[in-house]
């Protein structure tokens, strides 16, 4: 813009699946969300820019003096993508909080998160039940997913998190997505699920639950490829039956770091997923 103030923020979010209610272009939930998180720092174009889905209008004069404040808010414009598509699952948690669903709410929700990929939401005035088909187009990212899943669920059962949300993973679909069609749920690393209890989502919690919600894929993809770049180089590995051992060993000996890591709370992965310990 011609105001040094002033610029345009323009957001286009996933393709969404069949099953996924956008309204306007947006999830539901996104306007409000918007406007509780950037308050009068941000206006919304009505229309947004052409092949967008969102536009905010972004003041910079009133980003406050303050270095702390003002990087706290910087670092949530530049989550604006998270920001909106995790709106419907604010909603869902946010009536959690004061044990009720929300009225209206379909009995199972989808939220999309990826191109034509969903994952889903079935709320309950005492719980919520979170769960995503894990898809991965390499197959030995399918491997280490499945490898990496499987000792994640395991780590957190028996390292006494006991105040963390319930977490678990199977090869089929949990029984809350029967009802959906199975093109939704052709998950080739399984499926993951957590429960969502309403002291996960008290106070400040909320918006730490649906952050670490929302990215979770993108947090076991994060893991996934630095456990394929832990891999050793085969063209400059012999072919041997000990070398395939070897890359057996070092598969199972980095998984395990990546949880411990994960489950000794170090300040990197409290950042990532904040809400489990």
């Amino acid at each position: 813009m011609k105001n040094p103030h002033i610029f345009l923020l323009s957001v286009s979010l996933p393709t969404p699946s069949s099953e996924t209610i956008f309204v306007s272009g947006l999830p539901f939930g996104a306007i409000e969300a918007i406007k509780a998180a950037y308050g009068s720092l941000v206006q919304i174009l009505d229309p947004p820019r052409d092949g967008f889905n969102l536009t905010l209008k972004i003041n910079l004069s009133k980003v406050p003096a303050n270095q702390e404040q003002r990087q706290a808010l910087l670092v949530k414009v530049a989550s604006i993508r998270e920001v909106v598509l995790g709106a419907p699952l604010r909603v869902i948690l946010k009536h959690l909080a004061s044990r009720t669903v929300a009225p209206d709410m379909d009995p199972l929700v989808a939220l999309v998160h990826r191109p034509k990929e969903s994952f889903f939401v079935f709320p309950q005035a005492d719980k919520v039940t979170v769960m995503y088909p894990m898809r991965f187009n390499d197959s030995i990212d399918t491997v280490l997913a499945t490898s990496f899943l499987q000792e994640f669920v395991e780590a957190r059962r028996t390292a006494g998190l006991n105040n963390t949300p319930p977490c678990s993973w199977s090869h089929t679909p949990p029984p809350e997505l029967k009802e959906v069609s199975p093109d939704a749920l052709s998950a080739n690393a399984g499926f993951v699920s957590f429960v969502i209890f309403p002291r996960h989502v008290e106070g400040q919690k909320l918006d730490r639950t649906v952050w670490s919600l929302s990215t979770f894929h993108a947090y076991v993809s994060y893991h996934v490829k630095a456990l394929d770049r832990a891999k050793p180089d085969p063209e400059s590995s012999k072919k041997t039956s000990h070398n395939r051992s070897f890359q057996r060993l070092v598969l199972g000996i980095d998984v395990g770091r990546t949880v411990e890591a994960y489950t000794s709370k170090k300040p990197a992965v409290e950042a990532l997923m904040p809400y489990f310990k």
